[in-house]
């Protein structure tokens, strides 16, 4: 009944927990050859505007970074001049007016429109970087192809209520401009293109006069045009060519005389996997749970038409997220195992460690039940972790309640009924106050209550509580429903059992004793 209640009206599963976040960081991203002074104007355009927003009493400092790497949080990312990010660093949860998340909004919203480059805000994660929770790989062979797709992949989901900041990894290029010469004509003007290309180099990019030294110093002189004659492409039209007839006589000509000048975008970076070329969309999630919004996502993307050739698959976050569920279901199946192989040998009897194992399934109840309580959503690493860990404290109650039960009715005696009852009182008090202490231990996790030794005073909403809190839910209740089924489900259970192996006892022994006879 738990589980089905859990169906219907769970908050849905996430990676790590969603906590608030103690940085916000907005990257900037610019066409590809924008110089750096460019990208640092826009950075101060996002610092005004940050100095406006409600949000602004929590920001202990900003600080921005130019030519760096598209990712905010890779420390050893190569720089480049089109590319930056500005860092809002929070104060300590205790001293903030409002919370991190509605100041993510306000930052989401104050950025929004800036022209010149792409803006995208992000919150730092907990745990380990794991990519976006929304992350979609489309690889193939035609690269406008895959750009076509990625366009209508996006136009189909952008409208998905909670996903934010979709966008996808294509890269439309560096602006630059092309001279195509046209070697028939150049040819009648007796110049080669090795001449033209030098020309128009020593224009735009300066060719090397002399050099000037200063005692051990020396120092290039480059000769190039002035800046204001090389800025626009019409400054390249006005650009002449000068060359050396038949005769020996030195004549100019203008640069469209023997080549045609047009703008264009070249590619800087194509990206394979598995010998593909890939385009990824990556989107974040605010408001809601990411399984959910990726739910909503597939659902829109299920019927589109992939032409043959062509693969969507998700990963991101989610790909990371099933492999460490697979791996936490199989540690735990792998450690229940074990643990009931020893107690099978311990015990000499298969009967004792079943019942004992049934107590882990109760635990699982009470985790569930604990989540729909608090209105935690699962998390796969964080409750994951806590219901392996439960394992073995339940395990372990089973363990001190049965032993004494054998004690009694095998060793001593005593009828099965007496010694359940009498295991019951006796043994008690030592499982309520082995449950006791576990569940108070992490309560302070629960509650977010911590102890901060530089001032020495308590603290109510740590700044690490909403990281640890599924962790310390599945706990909590787990045990503590577990303890108390335990002690009444337990006994029930292995008096059945015994009572059924009684009666199949007896029957072999009707059937063996008439043959016999």
């Amino acid at each position: 009944f738990i589980m089905v209640l859990f169906g219907f009206f769970n908050k849905g599963v996430e990676f790590f927990p969603n906590t608030e976040p103690s940085q916000i960081t907005v990257t900037i991203e610019m066409p590809s050859g924008t110089s750096l002074d460019v990208t640092n104007s826009l950075s101060r355009v996002v610092e005004e505007r940050l100095r406006t927003i409600p949000g602004r009493k929590d920001v202990e400092y900003v600080a921005s970074s130019i030519g760096t790497s598209n990712n905010p949080f890779d420390i050893g990312g190569q720089g480049t001049t089109n590319k930056g990010s500005v860092a809002i660093n929070f104060y300590e949860k205790i001293k903030r007016e409002q919370s991190t998340f509605e100041t993510l909004e306000e930052v989401r919203k104050t950025t929004v429109g800036l022209a010149g480059g792409e803006l995208r805000v992000a919150k730092q994660q907990m745990g380990p970087p794991v990519g976006s929770p929304v992350s979609i790989e489309i690889s193939g062979e035609d690269y406008p192809q895959l750009v076509a797709l990625s366009t209508m992949m996006r136009g189909k989901i952008k409208e998905v209520p909670g996903l934010v900041d979709l966008k996808d990894d294509y890269n439309a290029g560096r602006p630059e401009v092309q001279v195509v010469i046209d070697r028939e004509k150049a040819g009648l003007f007796y110049t080669s293109t090795g001449q033209i290309a030098s020309t128009v180099r020593a224009a735009i990019a300066g060719v090397e006069a002399s050099k000037y030294r200063v005692g051990e110093d020396e120092y290039k002189i480059r000769v190039r045009l002035q800046e204001d004659q090389r800025v626009a492409m019409e400054d390249l039209e006005n650009l002449h060519i000068t060359f050396m007839n038949r005769r020996g006589q030195l004549l100019s000509i203008p640069l469209t005389s023997v080549a045609t000048i047009s703008r264009s975008t070249a590619v800087t970076d194509i990206k394979r996997k598995d010998q593909k070329r890939v385009v990824t969309i990556t989107g974040e999630v605010e408001g809601r749970v990411a399984s959910e919004v990726l739910n909503d996502v597939r659902g829109r993307l299920a019927n589109i038409d992939i032409p043959a050739g062509y693969s969507v698959k998700f990963t991101g976050s989610q790909e990371e997220q099933q492999k460490a569920a697979d791996f936490l279901s199989n540690a735990f199946v792998i450690t229940m195992l074990l643990v009931f192989l020893i107690m099978v040998s311990e015990f000499n009897s298969l009967k004792v460690p079943f019942v004992i194992m049934l107590s882990v399934l109760l635990s699982l109840i009470g985790v569930l039940f604990g989540l729909l309580v608090t209105r935690t959503p699962f998390s796969v690493m964080m409750t994951g972790v806590g219901i392996v860990s439960l394992g073995g404290i339940v395990v372990r109650n089973g363990i001190v309640l049965l032993d004494f039960v054998k004690h009694k009715h095998r060793e001593g005696g005593m009828k099965l009924d007496d010694a359940l009852l009498e295991a019951g009182r006796i043994r008690l008090r030592p499982v309520l106050l082995t449950a006791t202490a576990t569940v108070l231990g992490v309560l302070p996790m629960a509650t977010g209550i911590d102890f901060d030794w530089r001032e020495f005073h308590f603290v109510i909403g740590a700044e690490s509580a909403g990281f640890w809190r599924p962790l310390a839910v599945a706990i909590i209740f787990g045990l503590t429903i577990s303890t108390f089924l335990t002690l009444v489900v337990v006994p029930t259970v292995y008096s059945l059992l015994d009572e059924w192996e009684g009666r199949l006892k007896t029957r072999f022994a009707r059937t063996f004793g008439k043959k016999e006879l």
